[in-house]
């Protein structure tokens, strides 16, 4: 059964393999891609969001924009990673409309008032500063989230912008500490899972030969990866790993871990400690990596599912 479900993301390469991993999967029933800055800017994540959606033929769901800049500091620019625009280079066509007025943590809000406590889902996949806002600014709508699925953050493992630090999280660490300090059906995705989620050029070739428009653009996407990694395997799957977790829990293993963020301005900042005083989070630490590929791979390369005669649950 389809849950309802807000796609939260900073369009972004593994971004966009993440949300057409959702549009084809029956799990999602995808209401609407809100925006945050974080792998480039907000007007450019915002219309990637609203190209991978022109992509999918799904230009029936909204895009709204979200926070331009983390609460406190300065942001990122991974360029260098994904691109001047964000995806890799890789072709998407224009979008079909119009982003909706923002901010985007207010759009959230609305939807998890219409709908029964616990029926809406968000699935983050960038810094995590509008769910921060919405903690803020709505918190009795923030308190009717029925899970929270975030990638960020490394615990045993090696950072990927500092020596402990995640992009994700230190792009905004206050925003970290306040949702995870927030009481929610928070489940976190760190990199000691994602780098077990990497694809090979077989895969590509797999996913390319499909013919499906979500299994193309997907394989186009992950060998803009190696384009910059020069090995055998692409970078990490990170944010795929959280439509993973949502469709099957059951190839993870969670921990139960008490977590602080370094909200510092030091190489660690964005850095998560283990804490006695630490809120705790559910923290997904095993994958059985072949296993979440091969469900990627199943699901992109199905045909595309017919586009719902109504707007999911009230989109507007």
């Amino acid at each position: 059964m389809s849950r309802i479900t807000i796609i939260d993301t900073d369009p972004g390469i593994d971004d966009a393999v993440a949300i057409l991993l959702a549009l084809v999967s029956p799990e999602f029933d995808v209401a609407g891609i809100t925006t945050v800055a974080g792998n480039i800017g907000i007007d450019t994540v915002t219309r990637n969001a609203g190209r991978i959606l022109a992509l999918a033929g799904r230009g029936d769901i909204p895009v709204i924009p979200g926070a331009a800049a983390p609460l406190s500091r300065k942001g990122f620019d991974t360029a260098d990673i994904h691109g001047s625009d964000g995806l890799g280079g890789v072709t998407f066509p224009e979008p079909v409309s119009e982003p909706l007025p923002g901010p985007a943590w207010t759009w959230i809000a609305d939807m998890l008032d219409r709908h029964p406590k616990g029926t809406v889902d968000i699935l983050a996949l960038g810094p995590l500063t509008n769910i921060a806002m919405l903690v803020r600014e709505r918190p009795e709508s923030a308190s009717r989230i029925g899970r929270l699925i975030a990638m960020g953050g490394a615990v045993h493992e090696r950072g990927n912008v500092g020596p402990r630090a995640e992009f994700n999280i230190a792009a905004d660490p206050e925003a970290a500490d306040i949702v995870f300090r927030a009481g929610l059906p928070l489940v976190l995705v760190p990199l000691d899972v994602t780098r077990r989620v990497r694809a090979t050029k077989a895969d590509t070739a797999f996913l390319r030969e499909s013919g499906t428009p979500a299994a193309k653009a997907s394989a186009d996407l992950v060998d803009a990866y190696f384009q910059s990694t020069g090995s055998g395997e692409s970078r990490p799957l990170h944010d795929p790993c959280v439509m993973l977790f949502a469709m099957r829990p059951d190839l993870f293993e969670l921990s139960p871990l008490r977590l602080s963020v370094d909200c510092g301005f030091g190489e660690d900042a964005g850095a998560l400690g283990l804490s006695d005083d630490g809120p705790e989070v559910s923290v997904a630490m095993k994958v059985l990596g072949a296993e979440a590929l091969a469900l990627l791979a199943e699901r992109l390369t199905r045909p595309p599912p017919p586009v719902p005669d109504a707007p999911a649950s009230s989109r507007n």
